[in-house]
């Protein structure tokens, strides 16, 4: 114990039931999502307190501050105080006196059952479409086990919440279950039409076979709606599902219709690629007239709650720029959205529009602070480049702090969750630490000015992540299953999905 504290210094063995669980070899991913630590489930006491090194805490006007040594206390998965001075009740402790606190962070686009099988053999150009149509033929264990890996990954990083597009509707069931083993949270849906019925209808050679695909989209959307009113507010309020609409040119006037009538009834809203590439305009344009900005809001969908919008990489700026603000939808920029390498997107501009921005995952990287560092540095670089051009949008420059906002606050808000996002009184106990001291990130010491280490840092410098006050990542380590068991059995089904594409030569 501390004699000036008063604040029980003990470790984080003490805090859970027990000690780890051994799992056998050969046992099913379940067991390995059942038998960890963190089925453990959190913490034997309910109430601790922790001590940030630096922490990025909020008032309850909803503004940040940076503050040194603050402390925090946690009350069955609330944050119920922040102050600068320690807590005199005899309390479990966690000591992160080296460390950056921050609100868990929330991905507005998320691909989850998809990353892992793409991640390192696109890079060179190659489609991910066949990749991403095995992943559907795969068992609902194997697609549990490859779910499993990707959102460990995501938790790994910091990413607390996932606004969740699964490719599928079983994709968006194992999520659920893979969710509620982990203690995620998240905004899951299928994605509407899904992937075994997406790519004749997406690149299709005559507008017929749109018309004739309608059938089976109406079905698809009344099937997710069914999913949605079952899983509502599961895992005591985690899981709440959204509508997931691939795109506007995959889509009709009544789908379109369908999705907006669901989206106002659940209250979650919409998520869609809006815009993704010029194609995707052009093609609305050619059929409607308008662009898929104006279309979506002349049927009601923008109209129909929190709208998360992907990529945005074909919008026309001086039309819809005004409706995505008069309707407060979300950008979820992805800055590693086509791989390692891949085209910068429309950050600059968004961020000249006055968009509400998201920095997002979408698929192939799950490295949240990764994609958070991409987002500034992809981002001034592009900057750099339109700046020279008189004849473009209003463009402006992102800085960490305000991708860090976008990681936080903005979807937080759009959510329509003022608990999530930020480090205040009466918020959720979803927060990540940050190791800013150590090396390759930080100089040995708790740096002046945080939030600038981000820009050296990547997910293995996280050291903390809990979400509802349930820790997943301890000490570096992900503490929520047995992380070895998810990463051999998710790549073992990686390894069925890649020995396909080699039997039909696709890495030729």
């Amino acid at each position: 114990m501390d004699d000036n504290t008063g604040t029980a210094q003990i470790s984080r063995r003490k805090l859970l039931r027990g000690g780890s669980a051994l799992l056998l070899a050969g046992a099913p991913v379940s067991a390995a999502l059942g038998q960890g630590e963190a089925a453990l489930s959190g913490l034997d006491q309910r109430s601790f307190t922790i001590h940030a090194g630096w922490a990025l805490v909020s008032d309850a006007a909803m503004e940040t501050e940076l503050k040194r040594d603050a402390q925090l206390l946690i009350r069955n998965g609330r944050i119920e105080a922040v102050r600068d001075r320690p807590f005199l009740e005899q309390l479990p402790h966690l000591d992160l006196s080296r460390d950056l606190v921050l609100p868990g962070f929330i991905s507005g686009h998320t691909h989850c059952c998809s990353a892992t099988p793409t991640r390192g053999i696109i890079e060179g150009g190659r489609s991910y479409a066949r990749p991403l149509e095995l992943v559907e033929r795969l068992s609902d264990d194997e697609m549990d086990a490859l779910t499993a890996l990707n959102l460990a990954e995501l938790i790994r990083s910091g990413c607390t919440t996932q606004v969740e597009m699964s490719l599928s509707l079983r994709q968006a069931e194992s999520y659920v279950r893979v969710a509620e083993r982990l203690g995620a949270r998240g905004y899951p849906g299928g994605m509407i039409p899904a992937i075994d019925r997406l790519f004749p209808i997406w690149f299709r050679q005559s507008d017929d076979v749109l018309a004739a695909a309608e059938p089976g989209t109406l079905a698809e959307i009344e099937r997710n709606l069914a999913f949605a009113r079952r899983n509502m507010n599961r895992d005591g309020g985690l899981i709440r599902p959204m509508m997931s609409p691939h795109a506007c040119d995959t889509q009709t006037p009544a789908t379109l219709k369908a999705i907006a009538a669901a989206a106002r009834e659940l209250g979650t809203g919409v998520h869609i690629h809006l815009s993704q590439g010029a194609r995707e305009t052009a093609t609305v344009r050619r059929m409607h007239g308008i662009t898929p900005t104006q279309w979506l809001e002349s049927l009601g969908v923008l109209q129909a709650g929190p709208v998360f919008g992907a990529h945005m990489s074909g919008l026309d700026w001086a039309v819809d720029a005004a409706i995505l603000r008069r309707h407060g939808v979300v950008y979820a920029h992805c800055p590693s959205a086509g791989g390692a390498g891949g085209d910068t997107q429309p950050l600059p501009e968004a961020l000249g529009a006055d968009l509400a921005i998201n920095v997002g995952i979408d698929t192939h990287s799950n490295d949240y602070v990764e994609n958070l560092k991409l987002s500034v540095l992809y981002g001034q670089a592009r900057h750099e480049l339109l700046k020279r051009y008189t004849d473009i949008a209003p463009i402006a420059a992102p800085s960490i702090e305000t991708m860090l906002d976008a990681a936080t606050r903005v979807p937080a808000r759009a959510l329509g969750r003022d608990d999530l996002g930020v480090l205040r009184a009466g918020a959720q106990a979803d927060l990540v630490s940050v190791d800013v001291t150590g090396m390759l990130g930080g100089s040995g010491a708790l740096p002046p000015e945080p939030l600038s280490n981000l820009l050296y840092a990547n997910g293995r410098m996280v050291r903390t992540v809990m979400t509802a006050g349930r820790l997943q990542v301890e000490q570096g380590r992900f503490i929520a299953a047995d992380s070895a068991r998810i990463v051999d059995a998710g790549g073992a089904v990686v390894q069925k999905i890649w020995r396909q594409l080699q039997d039909e030569g696709w890495f030729a």
